[in-house]
């Protein structure tokens, strides 16, 4: 399999892609806390929208913590041979 230098891989784009997903659904349940219980018909906090909440701050550490590992992989990828770890290129 021959893969180009500094393409990014799968991982990336999985990492990315959860990250995003997280973090839609995490404006979704801001803009609209109703769509936890319309879609399941559960409603763990009898209305009060403390469950929603929480919902929200990890949805958005998950898009967070998935955002930092895509950014991670994305800098392994297109990091210049030569050049050290912490280095900005200048």
């Amino acid at each position: 399999m021959n893969r180009r230098a500094g393409a990014v891989g799968r991982r990336f784009w999985a990492q990315s892609g959860f990250s995003v997903a997280a973090l839609v659904l995490m404006v979704v349940t801001v803009v609209s806390r109703e769509w936890i219980e319309f879609l399941t018909g559960w409603d763990p906090d009898r209305g009060s929208g403390s469950f929603e909440w929480v919902v929200v701050a990890v949805l958005g550490l998950v898009a967070i913590g998935f955002g930092i590992a895509a950014r991670s992989e994305w800098r392994r990828r297109h990091q210049r041979p030569g050049l050290a770890k912490w280095s900005d290129g200048a």
